[in-house]
């Protein structure tokens, strides 16, 4: 199948912003001498999430100007999140101390997606003292209020769903053709909050790549859905072919333990390339992760996984001849929408049907794998198991591994509103790999 690669197109368009870019009036002295300041921006999850959901926003941010390392993700075990409010709360209130002394600014910019809109509002009406170090809150398809939170400026966006819900007092801004996740991490989206917090148009809503010069990346290794790191293992990095999916070296470039909160990184890494991070542990399968070009800096990155006999990956079938994947995006795959929906397929089979990943669904993660391991798919109903959890599903798809197939899986994405990616994995055997692939949202 031979259709267009989106990424080359961006890649030669962001290098042409960029030259656009520079070539501007010189600052007068004095403006030379005052470098733009830029308040901390602290994004809070929702319901299974983590910093993934706003991976994409950070690096627009980050392309007109945001120092990356002002740009932050609260993090936190969302389950058990009327258990723990306190420690959450305690926790925000120590980043916001942080980043207010390393960054120098007044406040803090806070903004929150769902349930973090529920955890965020109450963390501004919890305290005078709070709210006076917030500058701004965007409140992302999340709980309605009857007034500001906190007394805080506030912008409220809204997607797919009830009109009337509203911030009474706030900026309200309503995306109806937009999904629950898909308000966090979309261009359209990314334009109001820019301008609500910069009061001003960006200069860019693109993410424009680091052509010259090294990228650096980082992250945390987490369990899902807890955000609990993972310890007791290792992660490595490989650059791989955008062709096969393959390493092009027998050893990593980066091979760091798993510790505490399970961070990792910074690492170089080319903007352009592509890369296998890979959660190594003794004894249990390797879990790989495949990332279309990172295209500039990101301390977003996260490897979700699961303690090895638990969660969700315990309900995969495994065995030595098919290919296990998981494959997710934050902007939700529609089904059922016809042309107007996306289109996945894997090996040339389009998986996504109004069965599997319906539009009220909200999907953003399924789980493709050959169950029971007959060797047989079957795309009539989605696998129960998976499709009674939020935001994911799954399917029965054989996928034959190592050495059938040439040893790749081809996964080819037919975004709606245009342009294809396609990305090549190894076809691993499931009774030692376990695989995810990483889809961009934009």
């Amino acid at each position: 199948m031979h259709t267009p690669h989106r990424r080359m197109l961006s890649v030669v368009a962001g290098l042409a912003l960029a030259v656009s870019l520079s070539i501007v009036p010189a600052p007068r002295a004095a403006e030379a001498a005052a470098p733009p300041t830029y308040r901390p921006v602290i994004f809070v999850h929702g319901s299974a999430g983590s910093a993934t959901q706003f991976q994409s926003q950070a690096k627009r941010l980050a392309s007109n100007g945001y120092p990356i390392d002002i740009i932050e993700a609260h993090e936190y075990d969302s389950p058990n999140i009327a258990t723990i409010l306190p420690q959450v709360y305690a926790g925000l209130d120590a980043r916001i101390s942080r980043l207010l002394t390393a960054s120098g600014a007044d406040k803090v910019d806070l903004i929150a997606h769902s349930l973090g809109t529920f955890v965020t509002q109450g963390y501004l009406a919890s305290s005078p003292a709070r709210a006076a170090r917030v500058a701004h809150y965007v409140n992302l398809d999340g709980r309605t209020a009857a007034s500001p939170p906190g007394g805080v400026p506030t912008l409220a966006i809204w997607g797919e769903g009830d009109p009337a819900r509203t911030v009474v007092g706030a900026a309200n801004v309503h995306f109806p053709d937009q999904s629950h996740t898909q308000t966090v991490s979309s261009t359209e989206s990314f334009g109001e909050i820019f301008r609500f917090l910069r009061g001003r148009e960006p200069h860019t809503t693109r993410i424009v790549p680091q052509i010259l010069g090294t990228a650096r990346v980082s992250g945390r290794a987490v369990l899902f859905p807890s955000n609990i790191g993972v310890t007791g293992a290792t992660v490595e990095v490989y650059p791989v072919s955008h062709l096969t999916g393959g390493r092009l070296s027998s050893r990593p470039t980066h091979r760091v333990p798993l510790t505490g909160d399970g961070s990792f990184g910074p690492f170089p890494v080319l903007a352009t390339a592509r890369y296998e991070f890979a959660i190594v542990r003794s004894g249990a399968p390797t879990h790989h992760f495949y990332f279309q070009p990172f295209l500039r800096s990101d301390s977003f990155v996260r490897l979700a996984t699961s303690v090895p006999g638990e969660g969700l990956g315990a309900l995969v079938d495994t065995s030595d001849r098919h290919t296990a994947l998981t494959i997710q995006r934050q902007k939700e795959w529609w089904g059922d929408q016809g042309d107007a929906g996306d289109k996945l397929w894997i090996n040339g089979r389009d998986v996504l049907n109004p069965a599997n990943t319906p539009r009220l669904k909200r999907t953003i993660a399924l789980f493709a794998f050959d169950d029971d391991s007959d060797g047989v798919t079957d795309l009539t109903a989605p696998l129960p198991e998976f499709f009674s959890q939020t935001f994911i599903t799954g399917m029965d798809v054989f996928i034959p591994a190592t050495p059938a197939n040439l040893g790749v899986v081809r996964v080819t994405v037919g975004q709606r509103g245009g342009g294809y990616d396609v990305i090549n994995v190894p076809n691993w055997k499931s009774s030692a790999h376990r695989v995810t692939i990483n889809v961009d949202d934009f």
